[in-house]
């Protein structure tokens, strides 16, 4: 499920009924089955709907991957409101929408499953004119942290993945490229990666801008107090 509109405090283009149609032509041709349906996560009926259809047309659910989320950039003290609600509401209520419609499924199983949320590294740091962001991401690590205590005992487990910085229009985009050349009448690309790139110790290759540069995982409670997840 994807949306098909533009969210105006975004200031980059998002997905499209283009890209939507793209994603089911190459999963179709892997020989897999797939429902793909317009839904916004912000609207917990219509998300619902959505889910339980698709389950009824595939037969059960045993994983859920929760990705919805957008960017954008501003201050705490002159940050528009709405700029704020629409990162909330997509990026962590979105988030825990999908979770609370995709539990029944997953008992119904009875066979526990797997829950699956994207938050960030800003879930576990914070960042400078990301207050929005770095508040929703870490309420999905917090969202993840209380689902996998209450759902254990269901054997499903709830887990996080944090990445940082990946090359998709969600972050290289012109916004971005202001960001960090504000130096720059008309910043590029390239001088973005020309001021990151000296700073980067986790990843030397020059191509460094199209892999992930890192990523962790959490999961709670910790198997290990002691050691950092893997």
């Amino acid at each position: 499920m994807d949306i098909d509109k533009q969210i105006d405090s975004a200031p980059y283009p998002l997905s499209t009924a283009e890209d939507l149609a793209q994603t089911v032509k190459e999963v179709e041709a892997l020989g897999r089955r797939v429902v793909a349906t317009q839904v916004d996560v912000r609207d917990y009926e219509a998300l619902k709907q959505v889910l339980d259809d698709g389950v009824a047309q595939l037969g059960r659910l045993d994983i859920v991957c929760a990705n919805a989320g957008i960017n954008s950039f501003g201050r705490v003290d002159d940050m528009p409101e709405q700029t704020w609600q629409d990162m909330i509401d997509t990026n962590l209520t979105g988030i825990w929408h999908a979770v609370k419609a995709a539990i029944p499924h997953l008992r119904a199983g009875g066979r526990g499953g797997s829950i699956i949320l994207t938050s960030s590294y800003a879930g576990l740091a914070p960042y400078y004119n990301l207050s929005h962001y770095v508040a929703a991401k870490h309420g999905v690590v917090g969202l993840m942290r209380t689902a996998a205590l209450e759902l254990a005992p269901e054997f499903i487990r709830v887990n996080t993945v944090n990445p940082t910085m990946v090359d998709t229009p969600m972050m290289m985009n012109e916004p971005t490229y202001r960001m960090f050349r504000p130096d720059l009448e008309n910043p590029t690309r390239e001088d973005m990666i020309a001021t990151i790139a000296p700073r980067t110790t986790r990843c030397r290759s020059p191509t460094w801008s199209r892999r992930m540069l890192a990523t962790r995982c959490c999961s709670w409670p910790p198997t290990n107090p002691g050691t950092s997840p893997a």
